[in-house]
């Protein structure tokens, strides 16, 4: 009966983020739409492609990809600051509610967002011509990849809303998330780069799901030993800030 409690009251407070999209429709299109534009800015205005062979288009897709599970935590802490500032947790907290529910209901509903942003993505590029050649099959494993990296990312934000506390402070600490993005290979190949940067750039778990993601659509960069990176390292992420952030939310009324 534990477990149907605790999954009842993550869907009522799942339920509960979901209807705060109905009240702010144009932040939702936002965030839907931002990815977009920076799918074209970099694909057609700033251009790319350094040590890339083939299309460049088939290499930035699975590497755009892969950035936008990793950006737009702002809006997450943001919330969760909120939340905590204006006395909602507390109340919420003092409600026989299951521990942790809060938490599991915002990274829920930010799932449902992710799934909805990422098949916006895919079919912006579908429209600008790219296409994934290797099957159904190969591509619902993409995407599954990219939704475990973009699940970790969103305890890594909620961890680090907690830690923040204020909403003011959310941008700081969202900057600590950029070198995550950019120290990527999302839009140049690695070899491309100076040896110590290019040994960074092939450590980072978004690397490792953009070149894991690029082999399961076919593309050019993708390298089939990279699954398994793909997989290892945002469950490795998971089992440290999952539990951080469900132990820092216990400990904030004590």
């Amino acid at each position: 009966m534990t477990t149907a409690y605790a999954l009842t009251d993550s869907w009522t407070m799942t339920r509960r983020e979901l209807a705060r999209w109905a009240r702010r429709p144009v932040a939702v299109v936002v965030n839907l739409v931002f990815p977009v534009m920076m799918l074209l800015m970099f694909g057609y205005l700033i251009g790319g492609g350094r040590g890339v062979a083939g299309d460049y288009l088939d290499y930035l897709v699975p590497g755009m990809l892969a950035l936008t599970m990793a950006f737009g935590l702002e809006g997450t802490m943001v919330a969760v600051t909120q939340d905590l500032n204006k006395g909602v947790v507390d109340r919420f907290r003092a409600m026989p509610m299951a521990d942790g529910a809060v938490l599991v209901g915002r990274s829920a509903a930010d799932m449902l967002q992710s799934v909805l942003g990422l098949a916006v993505m895919i079919a912006a590029a579908c429209a600008l011509g790219w296409r994934a050649e290797r099957g159904p099959g190969p591509f619902l494993a993409a995407v599954g990849l990219l939704l475990l990296f973009r699940f970790a990312m969103l305890w890594i934000g909620i961890h680090l809303a907690l830690v923040a506390g204020k909403p003011e402070l959310v941008q700081a600490v969202q900057i600590l998330v950029w070198p995550v993005g950019f120290l990527s290979n999302a839009f140049a190949a690695p070899g491309s780069m100076p040896d110590w940067l290019g040994t960074v750039v092939q450590w980072n778990p978004m690397s490792q799901t953009a070149t894991a993601v690029r082999d399961l659509f076919g593309g050019p960069g993708g390298e089939p030993g990279h699954v398994w990176a793909a997989v290892a390292w945002p469950l490795a992420l998971l089992a440290v800030f999952f539990p951080l952030a469900v132990r820092r939310f216990a400990r904030l009324s004590r």
